[in-house]
């Protein structure tokens, strides 16, 4: 729209609440937290945002609000803001009124950043440094934020239903690179938004049995500039600067973005999939001292990030991204979940996954499950009706806290990960993958936490695809210009004989099985499975575990899916289905193996290759590694107390480089087995075994078989 000058006069008193640029149909209410500012000014811009036509005081100040109305601004229109304050770096406060800053309330975004001088509060190279003060305007160089009219019509959204965390099934996927090369995606579409909610993706997506699609980051985030510098961009998004605004870069109608986001998300619950989020409230893109001066930096510097208690020029660097924010102010809370509350209530999305979570729960003093963020959410009304995962990590004092969330949460557990791949490698033990697959009680099993809370994962964004896990030994990151000096060292991976890919039939083969060996232990263990999408059809990086700023070829999904990888596609179809089939595999109390005198039953015993229970002696035999996990469908599946009514499996893992000859033991209820698979040979399924009888586990693979029912 068309934005005439705004007249003193015409500005009225307006509302401390809701923060933000709230339309109401008749002109925008602008209002902006800072407790340390003098004044506030609002610029607004033309259509371009190229050139400033209005500019406003913000006239109250309520409860450390500033707020004023203007009439006839509305849905269209570009501003940013200008703060007033002190200059004291040493006193935590940093505001420059040069500086054109972001509203951290801003519901849409135009534009990008130009890394100019100007953007930074303080002149580059200048004697003090950062203690200097620039006086260039940096608004030609910023990106702009844009008034919205938010409505949208939610069709058929009132009746939709949460999937139950046991169905879960987790799939990690990028916006962009899902869709930039996908042929069934119109090529304008590519890399967008409505590009993700095209039929074709969709139904790949459903097909393959997964329940719930977790996108990397798509709040607005900027390219670093050194990255910028060396022709890279930052591809996965972890570099947030506004918190309720779906990033442009992904739109293909960027004045429309946000109502094509909710456009996506209405196509996925159509569908009957949940879309989750993962999100990044542990640091924003301004970096430390030395960083940019964009939005929260020049607002309230003092307010929204942790800085060194004797020495506030500083900030703390738990992210390890160069600051962190300060989730102990109450205003901080408020914006993290108003924006969270905000992406429910307005986006319909269905969860979150928090990058770094540990640092959303950290006080002065560390970590703590009493946080003032932990407290708000878990009181949330809005925000218990929806899945809340955490990172349970970050690079502070005491930063790892796996299992250590309270209840209402899910982790992402690396335990999980890790010892997947190094018991196929041939590293770990049997006495280390029990524990994971019964849903890590060790770690979970408290506060009547249930296994869903462990959400199992081999593979994410960060690290190695699947296909290169077996393929590569080592990282091959020389593309991303640091020396092959980042990323993880520790991959727990193995290429199986030879490092890349080869045409040698013999460790084609092995790679095969192995790849089926983890997604096996994946989809069938207790607790809540994660997918990176494209390790159904055998994605590959190239070996590199860190393609953070390859947005590009290296990043982008390959469709042309050969023969293996339609093959492939189809065994992890089978594996989802077995999950949903048999309810044994996803059941809400933790495994114990202790006999339930009530019932006569043991929920899971361990079984040695000859078919007999696993002691204590061969649990410490250093050279045992093939063993079975037996489930018995007849436990008590709730906290009722009478027998469950499900099938009860027989899990056979076999990590020897040699077939090992399995013995099926009999179980009460039953007259046989049926096998349901072996990694070894995808298409079998269905053949019966009597108690007693004799199956080959080949070397380096999974089976899994059914009991009969009957009278034995």
């Amino acid at each position: 729209m068309n934005v005439t000058p705004v007249l003193k006069q015409a500005v009225r008193e307006g509302s401390p609440h809701p923060l933000g640029a709230t339309w109401d149909g008749g002109g925008t209410n602008f209002a902006l937290f800072s407790a340390n500012a003098t004044k506030v000014e609002v610029c607004l811009f033309d259509g371009g945002g190229r050139t400033e036509i209005g500019r406003f005081t913000l006239p109250e100040y309520t409860d450390e609000v500033f707020h004023g109305y203007v009439p006839e601004v509305g849905p269209g229109a570009y501003y940013g803001f200008r703060v007033h304050g002190p200059y004291e770096p040493d006193q935590g406060h940093r505001f420059n009124p040069n500086k054109l800053l972001l509203d951290p309330y801003a519901r849409a975004h135009a534009g990008g950043i130009t890394w100019d001088p100007a953007v930074f509060g303080y002149t580059i190279g200048a004697e003090g440094d950062d203690l200097s003060f620039d006086e260039r305007d940096s608004a030609p160089f910023m990106p702009k934020c844009v008034v919205v009219d938010p409505e949208f019509d939610w069709k058929g959204e009132p009746s939709r239903a949460a999937i139950p965390w046991p169905r879960t099934v987790f799939y990690e996927t990028h916006v962009k690179g899902f869709t930039k090369l996908h042929p069934g995606v119109p090529e304008p579409l590519r890399g967008t938004y409505a590009g993700l909610g095209t039929k074709a993706v969709i139904d790949h997506i459903k097909s393959i049995g997964v329940t719930s699609v977790e996108l990397l980051p798509i709040h607005t985030f900027l390219d670093d500039d050194y990255l910028l510098e060396k022709g890279l961009r930052n591809y996965w998004g972890y570099n947030s600067i506004g918190f309720f605004a779906p990033d442009p870069r992904y739109a293909a109608d960027v004045p429309n973005s946000l109502r094509e986001f909710k456009e996506m998300v209405a196509r996925f619950h159509d569908a009957g999939l949940e879309v989750i989020l993962d999100v990044v409230y542990n640091h924003t893109a301004e970096g430390n001292e030395r960083g940019a001066t964009l939005s929260f930096k020049g607002i309230d510097n003092a307010s929204y990030y942790r800085l060194l208690p004797e020495q506030k020029r500083y900030y703390i660097n738990d992210t390890g991204t160069g600051n962190t924010v300060n989730l102990s102010h109450p205003r901080v809370i408020q914006m993290v979940t108003d924006s969270l509350r905000y992406w429910v209530s307005e986006m319909h999305v269905d969860g979150f996954r928090f990058d770094l979570g540990t640092i959303l729960a950290r006080e002065p003093d560390g970590f703590d499950t009493q946080s003032g963020f932990l407290k708000a959410c878990q009181q949330d009304p809005l925000l218990g009706t929806v899945k809340l995962v955490a990172e349970p990590w970050d690079c502070g004092p005491g930063g790892y806290q796996v299992g250590g969330f309270p209840p209402g949460w899910a982790e992402w557990n690396d335990t999980f990960r890790d010892t997947t791949r190094a018991f196929w490698k041939g590293d770990a033990l049997p006495s280390e993958l029990a524990p994971r697959l019964t849903g890590s009680g060790d770690k979970f099993n408290h506060r009547g936490r249930k296994p869903w809370a462990s959400v199992n994962f081999i593979t994410a964004h960060d690290g190695f695809t699947l296909n290169d896990t077996v393929t590569y030994n080592d990282k091959h990151n020389e593309a991303n210009g640091e020396g092959n000096k980042d990323g993880h060292s520790d991959n727990r991976s193995w290429n199986c004989g030879f490092e890349g890919p080869t045409d040698d039939p013999t460790i084609n083969a092995l790679r095969e099985r192995q790849i089926r060996n983890m997604l096996s232990t994946l989809l069938l263990a207790q607790g809540t499975p994660m997918l990176l999408a494209g390790d159904e059809f055998g994605r590959t990086q190239n070996g590199n575990n860190n393609a953070y700023c390859q947005d590009n070829e290296i990043s982008w999904f390959n469709w042309d899916i050969g023969a293996k990888g339609q093959a492939l596609i189809r065994f992890v179809q089978k594996l989802t289905a077995l999950r949903q089939e048999y309810a044994v595999l996803r059941r809400s109390r933790f495994f114990t193996g202790e006999h339930n005198a009530d019932l006569d039953v043991k929920d899971v015993t361990w079984m040695s290759a000859d078919g007999t229970e696993l002691s204590q002696d061969a649990w410490n035999d250093g050279a045992m590694r093939c063993f079975g996990m037996m489930v018995d469908g007849r436990a008590q599946a709730t906290g009722i107390v009478r027998r469950g009514m499900d099938a009860t499996l027989l899990l056979v893992v076999n990590a020897h480089h040699d077939g090992v000859e399995v013995k099926l033991p009999p179980s009460p209820g039953g007259t046989g087995w049926v096998l349901r698979l072996d990694t070894n040979d995808p298409a079998a399924d269905g053949a019966a075994f009597e108690f007693g009888g004799s199956y080959v586990a080949t070397g380096r693979s999974l089976l899994l078989f059914a009991l009969t029912p009957g009278s034995g």
